[in-house]
């Protein structure tokens, strides 16, 4: 069997905030590139179309994220499993995997690319998406739609590389891609003249473009990663398995992004100008915050390798070290997004539209002082899926989004707070969930320490 230096990267040895840095840095960077694709058209479409446009392609990147979550989540919950069995040297169990994951992951995201369709307009209902805005948002969402399969393939073959420690060659076609999408919204809005429906296919066309770049790829170079004849057979035991990191994660992901959702209707609720301001604001804190999610997302990888590899007090260290470094950054970030929350609002927003500008920079004052708490829950998140018990993942996200729905629509119903009651319930959620996932998290590494 060929080493697995040769088929990835192992991180069960090495320094260990130096292995965790290297391994996270293009999740990091590609993240941000991915990122890029709404942001590129939201920057676009809200300084060269108008505030409505803005509004809608914003509400828009709300849903598209939840719907994206889902598939994301199922593909992270598959490469851990993947992680653990590279981890352990069965590359014959990994190949399974993959295809029983690629199989599973791959009808759900045809259902759910089918079941979008037909229910466009059932979804805008359920957003409150404001008159003024309801056919801008449906005409991009129609267009937008089409990429979901392009999504699919990206996500998916992302995780299986990442899985075995190769977190860079997702970086190149992302990137490729990213930069494609900026110059198609160029050609499409300002040259074409298409609109919102011009900016979502720019998006389509380089989403498309990154999945089968990187399937290709990742299939060509990655020997343990090309399923064979002799893999392609039904296990029962393995595809529970599969089925139970994927899934319970995919729950976890879409529960996440459908709180977003819901508190992305009270939004909606208050009008145009507060749903240019979120959509706007939402922008920059995904770029504040995606470092941490990312960071805990090769935390994931890290300690599922050597929950694999039975690296206990490996794994103890990991995490203090993963903690500390979540907990710095977040403070940095927030300190940066508290003082330039306005030249950062104005990215997005025309120097004019004075109400808008004032609604964003309270959100990102608010909400943007309080990054290290999420820091810490993505952690918590990636710590619970690497040793096979996401359910305590979904449970945290129950926790801290459940509050925050709750404390978005009856806060923002106090006339004195209005819609900064909805950013006010963001941190308090965040610091709750953070304190019941640490405690077992605590008790768990304290056992396995005890039991070396």
């Amino acid at each position: 069997m060929t080493s697995s230096k040769r088929n990835g990267r192992s991180l069960t040895s090495g320094p260990i905030t130096t292995t965790l840095l290297w391994f996270a840095v293009p999740m990091i960077l590609g993240d941000l590139l991915q990122q890029m694709y709404n942001v590129a058209d939201t920057l676009i479409v809200g300084q060269f179309v108008g505030a409505d446009a803005l509004a809608a392609v914003g509400s828009a990147y709300t849903l598209m994220t939840f719907l994206t979550s889902i598939l994301l989540g199922l593909s992270m919950g598959a490469g851990v499993a993947v992680s653990i069995s590279f981890g352990r040297h069965e590359y014959a169990q990994m190949r399974n995997e993959v295809f029983l994951s690629l199989v599973m992951i791959g009808a759900t995201a045809v259902v759910l690319n089918l079941a979008v369709f037909l229910l466009i307009d059932p979804i805008l209902t359920l957003l409150q998406v404001p008159a003024e805005v309801w056919g801008l948002m449906r005409e991009y969402l129609w267009a937008i739609f089409f990429g979901i399969g392009g999504t699919f393939l990206y996500n998916y073959y992302a995780s299986m590389l990442r899985a075995v420690g190769d977190s860079v060659r997702p970086l190149f076609f992302l990137g490729f891609s990213a930069v494609l999408n900026i110059v198609l919204d160029l050609v499409f809005v300002l040259v074409l003249n298409a609109g919102v429906a011009g900016a979502a296919w720019a998006t389509v066309i380089s989403q498309w473009l990154s999945g089968i770049g990187l399937c290709i790829y990742a299939l060509a170079a990655r020997p343990d990663l090309r399923v064979r004849r002799s893999d392609m057979r039904w296990n029962a035991a393995r595809a529970g398995r599969v089925f139970r990191l994927s899934f319970i994660t995919g729950a976890q992901q879409s529960i996440m992004n459908f709180g977003i959702l819901m508190v992305q209707g009270r939004v909606n609720s208050f009008g145009p100008a507060v749903m240019a301001a979120f959509a706007a604001a939402v922008k920059i804190d995904s770029f504040a915050y995606m470092p941490v999610q990312d960071f805990g997302n090769a935390f994931s990888t890290f300690l599922a390798q050597n929950y694999g590899a039975g690296q206990n007090q490996r794994i103890r260290r990991g995490t203090r070290s993963a903690v500390l470094t979540s907990m710095v950054f977040g403070l940095v970030i927030s300190a940066v997004v508290f003082v330039l929350a306005r030249p950062l609002m104005l990215i997005f927003v025309r120097p004019e539209e004075t109400e808008i500008l004032a609604i964003g920079v309270e959100y990102l004052r608010i909400e943007g002082s309080f990054y290290c708490l999420i820091g810490l829950l993505f952690l918590l998140y990636g710590f619970y899926r690497a040793i096979e018990r996401p359910g305590m993942s979904v449970v945290l996200t129950v926790i801290s989004l459940g509050l925050r729905v709750v404390l978005a629509y009856a806060l923002s119903a106090i006339p004195a707070l209005g819609a900064t009651g909805i950013w006010m319930s963001i941190p308090i959620g965040w610091v709750i969930a953070d304190v019941a996932g640490l405690v077992p998290m605590v008790r768990f590494l304290r056992t396995r320490a005890e039991s070396q």
